[in-house]
């Protein structure tokens, strides 16, 4: 169905974590949310950045796809290897890749040992520290989906830090002016580290490319926000049906 959009949540969550948004997005396009590989009743699927997003094409089909932080990153990598199935790109907390070597190396380091953490403690405790970081300081417990978070299994959260982490992520700095799609980049005004990253992307990107912000909301906009999150999206919507159209 070509007026989808298609959700992909974030690293520890489900498709269920965006039920925030049922009932707020452009009633215009039909809503369908996935489980990454990792998660949720794709536990099983152990799977790096480009199979997981090419598991993710063949299961959503051709819509625009919206991804949360670690499903923005398979999301730009869908956009980027079957552009033709993108009709527009919605990146919310996302990141293009850790450009610098050694950066990235640590980073798989971390990510390695969080992947044997998982494996030691359990999903329970693992998503408590999880939620615990700086990065989700401004979500709270109400909005965290907690439970939901923790009906994924160790073995499936270990394999996705180990195959699709961020220190695995190929960079795409470098390809991001392959996007020909209209792409909506979008941060929480709140987490200053990935409003730097997106003014870099929508840079890097070009014209097609639009940058947006949500008022007192950090790394986990959608679920802090919903309510703003979604009018931010759904006035892009609106744009992007003016545009499409018209021709």
């Amino acid at each position: 169905m070509a007026n989808r959009v298609v959700l992909v949540h974030g690293f520890t969550q489900t498709r269920r974590c965006w039920s925030p948004f049922d009932g707020l997005l452009d009633a215009r396009f039909e809503q369908r949310s996935l489980d990454a590989p990792g998660h949720g009743d794709a536990t099983a699927l152990a799977l790096d950045v480009p199979a997981a997003a090419a598991y993710l094409v063949d299961q959503g089909g051709v819509a625009i796809y919206i991804g949360y932080s670690m499903g923005g990153r398979v999301c730009l990598r869908l956009a980027l290897d079957h552009p033709t199935s993108v009709r527009g790109l919605v990146l919310i907390s996302t990141s293009a890749g850790i450009a610098d070597a050694a950066a990235r190396r640590e980073r798989v380091r971390r990510d390695d040992a969080l992947a044997d953490r998982v494996e030691q403690i359990g999903v329970v405790a693992f998503v408590d520290e999880w939620l615990a970081q700086p990065l989700f300081a401004h979500l709270s417990p109400a909005h965290a989906h907690r439970t939901e978070r923790v009906r994924n299994t160790a073995q499936g959260l270990a394999s996705s830090l180990r195959l699709a982490g961020a220190g695995a992520q190929e960079p795409l700095w470098d390809r991001l002016p392959e996007l020909a799609m209209p792409v909506l980049v979008v941060a929480g005004a709140l987490d200053s580290t990935y409003v730097s990253h997106a003014h870099q992307m929508v840079a890097a990107i070009g014209a097609n490319a639009t940058y947006a912000e949500i008022p007192g909301a950090g790394h986990s906009a959608p679920l802090e926000a919903p309510d703003a999150t979604a009018r931010v999206v759904n006035d892009w919507l609106a744009s992007f049906v003016a545009t499409t159209t018209a021709r």
